[in-house]
């Protein structure tokens, strides 16, 4: 029933991420997800057991590791909630699940700091109390499943009426709609006997004429890239840079994360040529748990709401096993692990971009996640990354409020070391940081300080719009250029630089005295100079000094800082 519904999910993530209402390219729900579930959905099928205690503790295992982004986190802590509420059970029958249900909810309300109504949570509690009340009526658990559902979706279409930024898109809580398509994919496995099989579209009636608009309203031709390819590198060698490699598939998609972990490297990378990733990723190691999708093929079966034709693949996840003779050969013994001393302190910190990397290491941090907008790092990979440190404290940087959550997590799975989470929502907040970080302070001193000096830094962003929509009464259409301050949409315009003066001029206060400027890969050098020249000249007589660094990050055009 589980594996079933987080398919479901998976299916439809593409569906999910188009309800995203804010238009900036960071609009990952469905994937993040998705992405969550589908770990949990891995671990049950390739351990099968009839425990039931043994798979909720898989469940609780693999989500709690496997969460990605805010929306990731929390449905992590519903299926940690199911899973408490049935640890210890043999048997889970009608009333058990709906207590199960319950108990989830209130993990996953716990978990945010300021619950918000017309959200997944609330869509969450309803859900429970359409449990709650058929299980007091029947023992049948198809009977209370479709009860929830029933009273899911009835929550989910008043969410607009809740949030007005869902009313002016026209469209119902992204997250609220990816728990009801677990939910959904269960109820059709008590109901059918068969599990949704993972990349089909199964055909499930509800009466959600909001999402059903969403979907139809994105065109197919939007989807540059067709294939999203995923796979993991095992290295010949320990150690070995992939720069090269992420410099050579780069220009071959987009969306592309690349993370090096010494001895593996996660590999995410929306590409109309897969064959040239993999030709690229065999020079660097042996490839496993591949997986490529047909985007513009799913996406099409969501807006003809056509039936899928059944998969012949069995798994629940597509995977291959990559293992060419020509790998076999090539493959040196693992060279033994190096023991080094244990430091007082370690870093860690997400960001994407060379330049941006490099600016990070240059202060000290010894370990970079790549990612950020459209692909956050899981917990796991937070998790992974903090253990390869060989310091007693970490400190970690998520430098994006959609990490933070994920970061958190990590640090209540941390057991040899302390770690501590600076919650940064940019790499120049990060900067600041660790500018203000001193070795000779304890670790709580430091703590006080990082988070004052990430407080004293206000951040600018300047990316585009990926739809049309409306945000308090300002019209916004696909390819506009946006300027945010702190996460809010503050600019609008059609030329990059001209959003990137208005919104510095939006940061800078009487107390000012550094901008700084990051530009991103799709900016060139000289442009970036003239720009910085410009913006340098209009505050010359406040003796505002200016700086402008190659930041190399995806999506967005410029990150600017005001200190």
């Amino acid at each position: 029933m589980i594996i079933s519904g987080a398919n479901n999910l998976y299916n439809n993530r593409q569906a999910v991420d188009a309800l995203n209402v804010f238009p900036v390219p960071d609009g990952d729900t469905g994937t993040n997800m998705s992405l969550t579930v589908a770990a949990m959905a891995k671990e049950l099928s390739e351990k099968p057991t009839d425990s039931l205690t043994k798979a909720a503790d898989m469940m609780s295992f693999a989500t709690l590791r496997g969460a990605r982004g805010n929306s990731g986190v929390i449905l992590s802590q519903f299926f940690r909630g199911i899973s408490k509420s049935l640890k210890g059970k043999t048997e889970c029958g009608a009333k058990e699940f709906a207590e199960a249900l319950s108990v989830g909810s209130v993990a996953a309300y716990k978990a945010v700091m300021k619950p918000t109504e017309g959200t997944i949570l609330t869509v969450s509690r309803e859900v429970c109390a359409g449990a709650a009340k058929a299980a007091e009526k029947t023992d049948d658990i198809a009977s209370v499943v479709t009860a929830a559902v029933d009273c899911g979706n009835e929550a989910l279409l008043k969410t607009p009426e809740m949030l007005p930024v869902l009313k002016q898109a026209g469209v119902v809580d992204a997250g609220g709609q990816g728990w009801m398509y677990v939910l959904e994919g269960a109820l059709y496995y008590l109901t059918s006997g068969s599990i949704i099989e993972s990349a089909q579209e199964p055909e499930i009636k509800t009466d959600q004429a909001q999402p059903k608009k969403a979907q139809e309203s994105i065109s197919t031709d939007d989807i540059k890239f067709k294939y999203c390819t995923e796979f993991l590198i095992e290295k010949y060698e320990r150690g070995t840079e992939v720069d090269s490699f992420r410099e050579a598939i780069a220009p071959k998609g987009d969306c592309m994360l690349v993370i090096d972990d010494d001895e593996i490297v996660k590999v995410h990378i929306h590409t109309n040529h897969p064959g040239f990733v993999l030709e690229e990723a065999v020079k660097l190691g042996e490839m496993i748990n591949l997986k490529i999708d047909n985007m513009k093929h799913q996406h099409r079966s969501i807006i003809k709401e056509a039936e899928s034709v059944p998969d012949n693949n069995p798994d629940s996840e597509p995977k291959a096993q990559v293992k060419s003779k020509k790998a076999q050969k090539a493959k040196a013994p693992k060279q033994p692990k190096k023991e080094t001393e244990i430091k007082e302190y370690g870093f860690v910190a997400v960001c994407a971009g060379k330049g941006m990397t490099g600016i990070l290491r240059d202060l000290g941090v010894d370990r970079v996640i790549e990612g950020g907008q459209t692909m956050n790092p899981s917990t796991d990979d937070i998790l992974k990354a903090v253990k390869r440190i060989k310091a007693k404290t970490v400190f970690v940087f998520p430098n994006n409020k959609n990490i933070i959550m994920a970061a958190n997590q990590a640090a209540e799975l941390v057991e040899d070391k302390k770690m501590v989470v600076i919650p940064s929502r940019s790499v120049p907040q990060c900067v600041s940081a660790m500018i203000a970080f001193n070795a000779e302070k304890d670790a709580e001193t430091n703590e006080k300080s990082m988070n004052k000096a990430i407080k004293s830094v206000g951040t600018g962003q300047v990316t585009f719009a990926v739809r049309d929509t409306e945000i308090e009464d300002v019209n916004i259409k696909k390819g506009d250029i946006l300027g945010m301050v702190e996460g809010d949409i503050t600019a609008v315009g059609k030329e990059a630089d001209d959003v990137l003066e208005e919104i510095v001029n939006q940061l800078v206060d009487e107390d000012t005295e550094m901008i700084t400027i990051y530009y991103g890969k799709d900016v060139r050098e000289r442009k970036a100079e003239t720009i910085a020249a410009k913006i340098e000249g209009k505050y010359a007589d406040d003796e505002i000094e200016v700086s402008l660094k190659r930041g190399g990050q995806p999506l967005y055009y410029y990150i600017v800082s005001a200190e």
